[in-house]
């Protein structure tokens, strides 16, 4: 799954080898999604971007989570749809994502898309127009 990924620029954030947990609303905030829905907002955020949607992590085990990371501290600008959960550092709450390395042996986790340096996160904001679109249930903007 994870080939070897030419990038001159990686953030500070990636590890080297593996995979690392790091706490959220630090270095981004997370939007995590599950499953069908999960599988269907990544393949349309990377239509509508051209493969350059920013960094989106997935689990391979379990509930198959995927992690769409977005600049610190932007996550809870959002209404987002019933099962999505951001994750952030707010109110003394803490989060952690797993975030695997460019190359090697990152299993379970993975990269759907890996951030460059014309873009480092996910948009927000079509992020939320997408998965609000394809969520059956939708929601506004707080």
């Amino acid at each position: 799954m994870n080939e070897r990924i030419d990038a001159p620029w990686i953030p500070l954030w990636i590890p080297d080898a593996g995979h690392a947990l790091r706490l959220a609303g630090v270095h981004f905030d997370a939007v995590r999604m599950r499953g069908p829905l999960a599988e269907r907002v990544a393949s349309e955020l990377l239509r509508c971007t051209d493969f350059e949607a920013g960094p989106i992590v997935t689990e391979a085990t379990g509930d198959r989570n995927m992690y769409f990371l977005l600049p610190p501290q932007t996550g809870g600008a959002y209404a987002w749809p019933p099962g999505v959960r951001v994750l952030t550092r707010s109110h003394g709450a803490m989060a952690y994502v797993g975030v695997p390395a460019l190359t090697g042996v990152t299993w379970p986790l993975g990269w759907r898309s890996v951030p460059s340096a014309g873009v480092p996160f996910v948009d927000g904001e079509l992020l939320w127009e997408v998965g609000c679109g394809l969520s059956p249930e939708g929601t506004r903007r707080s």
